[in-house]
């Protein structure tokens, strides 16, 4: 199926659904209270957000519909039109890295942290295939663990790193249970005292880099287009404005998250840590201007599953995986990041033109007027 449905926003609910899903589709965001109440704790029912489709999206020539569950007028308008403008440039491609999770190990109070290093390094073998015993369902699925690392933060505190291919889940069980399995047997190496055995949410072995060329045409001209790259420079010199800009870029990648059943909370608080990896905040978008080309850059982590957790009980979450065609954690990736840089190119153009406002509070006062219509026509 294309992702590029002219006139999709026109349609009904029901035109929608029977267009991607099929003449008999149902809400596919439902979620019956009974499975609600087998998934987390003190369940009083359940909460809603709408479902929203992102058309137009073109990732390495392959269509792909991207479902997005958000309660905010604009995001999935914005990102639909920037993915247009970047499809007549080609489309998205992208790239995402193996599925590698850190796993931390902390120990304070050691008194020789190169000796430690040094016994820990000759030891990496015998401790690699401990954490494999641990993990052995993901080594039989061609992952597994596959480095240890040792790291002196100063003042006797030491962490040992150890690093896990957690192939298509997003693997916070796994590396949880690795790192617990492997902490005694660092503790008895490298001496102190054992503390934290727990996964790292700065996913930064498992990034995805999406890039986008664009005519400048499609933004409005050169000009227009120049003002995009000043404001993309803004964003990287000040932290103050990086964190706008970053969370408008959020804005996308979350709401495929959620749609999709993905800890959505760890992947930006990656997203933010990554950000500073310098040691100062920036924006994780690049755009520059090359001759008639608007060029768009997003790189993070993207710590995401298409198996376990969530994705495994939640309907929602499998309908809307099975909408993006997502068979694997990097389709699902892939597109959450793709989503962001369109997001990302909507704001900077709505910002350096008619302003961010025009176009959202127009959507947002539509929202409004609908919904008062809405609860007038439901009261008694």
């Amino acid at each position: 199926m294309t992702s590029r449905l002219p006139g999709f926003h026109r349609l009904s609910v029901q035109e929608r659904r029977a267009r991607v899903l099929g003449a008999d589709a149902g809400n596919p965001g439902d979620l019956p209270v009974a499975l609600a109440e087998q998934m987390i704790e003190n369940v009083l029912g359940t909460y809603s957000l709408p479902l929203g489709l992102v058309t137009n999206v073109l990732i390495d020539g392959v269509d792909r519909l991207v479902p997005l569950a958000v309660e905010e007028p604009s995001i999935v308008a914005a990102a639909s039109n920037a993915a247009r403008m970047i499809r007549a440039g080609g489309g998205f491609h992208a790239h995402a890295d193996a599925a590698r999770m850190i796993g931390q190990i902390q120990l304070d109070d050691v008194l020789d942290p190169a000796g430690a290093t040094r016994r820990i390094e000759a030891a990496a073998d015998r401790l690699l295939e401990r954490a494999n015993e641990a993990c052995a369902g993901v080594v039989q699925r061609g992952g597994g663990a596959r480095e240890i690392t040792c790291r002196d933060l100063g003042d006797g505190l030491f962490v040992v790193h150890v690093v896990v291919d957690t192939c298509d889940a997003m693997g916070a069980n796994v590396v949880n249970t690795v790192a617990e399995a492997l902490g005694p047997a660092v503790h008895a190496l490298a001496g102190g005292t054992l503390g934290l055995q727990i996964l790292s949410n700065l996913a930064d072995q498992r990034l995805v880099r999406v890039t986008a060329q664009v005519p400048v045409d499609e933004v409005g001209g050169v000009a227009i287009a120049r003002r995009i790259v000043s404001a993309d420079r803004f964003a990287h010199a000040d932290p103050y404005r990086a964190a706008t800009h970053n969370k408008g870029i959020m804005n996308g990648i979350d709401a495929v998250l959620v749609a999709c059943g993905q800890d959505w909370r760890g992947v930006e608080a990656g997203a933010h840590a990554y950000a500073a990896r310098d040691g100062r905040y920036r924006s994780l978008t690049r755009w520059t201007l090359e001759d008639e080309l608007l060029c768009g850059w997003l790189e993070l982590p993207m710590a995401v599953g298409t198996v376990g957790g969530a994705t495994r009980v939640h309907p929602g979450a499998q309908a809307c995986l099975a909408l993006l065609g997502a068979t694997t954690a990097a389709d699902l990736a892939k597109a959450a990041v793709a989503v962001g840089l369109a997001n990302n190119l909507a704001a900077l153009r709505a910002l350096v033109t008619e302003g961010i406002q025009q176009g959202h509070m127009r959507l947002h006062e539509r929202s409004v007027a609908a919904a008062q219509r809405w609860q007038d026509g439901a009261a008694p």
